[in-house]
C-alpha cells in the first residue's frame, strides 16, 4: 500500500482537491470516503463531487440520526446530483438488543452504549470498507486531545488498509471558511451549538468553553469518549506503518 512516510511527505503540500484527486489516481477504484454530514465531511464531499473525483462516498445510517442530518443528506444529493451510498445495521441484531435491553439502554452502562455503537456503526462500517485500500475521513487534530498525534496517513492493520485525513491540520475556522466560500450545504445544528453531531439520543449542544466533543455521550465521565470507528488495538491513534 506504499510507504506512509513518503505518502505523507508527498500529500502534505497538496490542497484538499489535489490530494483527493492524487489519491484516486494512486489507488484507482480502491478509495472510499465515509461521511456523517458534519462540517468536515461536507467539505470533503464538495471537493470530491464538485471536481468529479473518482472516490466512493458512503454513510452509516444508524437509524437514530437527527432529522437535520437527513435534511442535509437530501440537500447534498440534490446539490451535486449524487446518490451517497447508505449502509444500515443488521435488523436482527438491533431487534435482539432492544428486546433484551430496551430502546435507550445505551444510557445504562458504557458497555451497553459501546454495544449499540458496534451494532449501528462498526458492523456497517466493515461492509463499507470491504475490498478497500484507502479510507478517507474528516478527522482534525483539534477535535480531540487524542487525535493530536495523528498523521495525514495512518495504518489500520486491523482492517488491512490505510487512512487518509486531508483536513487533519485544518482548524474549525478553516473548515467554516471553506464551507461558506463554496456555499456548501451544512447541518443547521452547527448553528445551534453542535460542533460534533452523531446520533440524536447521544448528542447535545455544548456550552461556551466546553471541549469540542463534550456533547457526545455527555453522560459518560470517561475522557476517551469514542464510538470505536477510529480505534485500533484499543487506541484511537492507529499504529504507524
Amino acid at each position: 500500500m506504499g510507504n506512509l512516510e513518503v505518502l505523507t511527505e508527498t500529500y502534505t503540500s497538496l490542497s484538499l482537491e489535489q490530494g483527493l484527486r492524487q489519491l484516486s489516481l494512486d489507488f484507482p477504484g480502491k478509495v472510499v470516503f465515509t461521511t456523517s454530514f458534519g462540517l468536515e465531511d461536507q467539505a470533503i464531499t464538495h471537493a470530491i463531487l464538485a471536481n468529479q473525483i473518482a472516490i466512493r462516498i458512503a454513510t452509516l445510517d444508524t437509524g437514530r440520526l437527527f432529522q437535520e442530518t437527513y435534511d442535509v443528506w437530501q440537500k447534498t444529493n440534490i446539490r451535486y446530483g449524487a446518490k451517497i451510498e447508505a449502509f444500515y445495521p443488521n435488523e436482527k441484531e438491533i431487534q435482539n438488543y432492544v428486546e433484551k435491553n430496551g430502546p435507550n439502554a445505551f444510557y445504562d452502562s458504557q458497555d451497553l452504549r459501546k454495544e449499540c455503537c458496534r451494532i449501528r456503526k462498526l458492523v456497517p462500517l466493515d461492509a463499507i470498507l470491504k475490498n478497500t485500500d484507502v479510507w478517507v475521513t474528516g478527522l482534525r487534530k483539534d477535535q480531540s486531545g487524542f487525535r493530536t498525534e495523528m498523521s495525514i496517513f495512518e495504518s489500520d492493520p486491523q482492517r488491512n488498509l490505510i487512512k487518509y485525513q486531508p483536513l487533519l491540520l485544518w482548524s474549525f475556522e478553516d473548515t467554516w471558511k471553506y464551507i461558506k466560500e463554496h456555499n456548501i450545504p451544512y447541518n443547521i445544528l452547527h448553528d445551534k451549538g453542535f460542533p460534533s453531531i452523531g446520533c440524536a439520543p447521544c448528542t447535545r449542544a455544548i456550552e461556551p468553553g466546553e471541549d469540542f466533543r463534550a456533547g457526545r455521550w455527555w453522560w459518560e465521565q470517561e475522557s476517551k469518549k469514542e464510538c470505536g470507528l477510529h480505534w485500533v488495538d484499543g487506541k484511537l491513534t492507529p499504529k504507524k506503518g
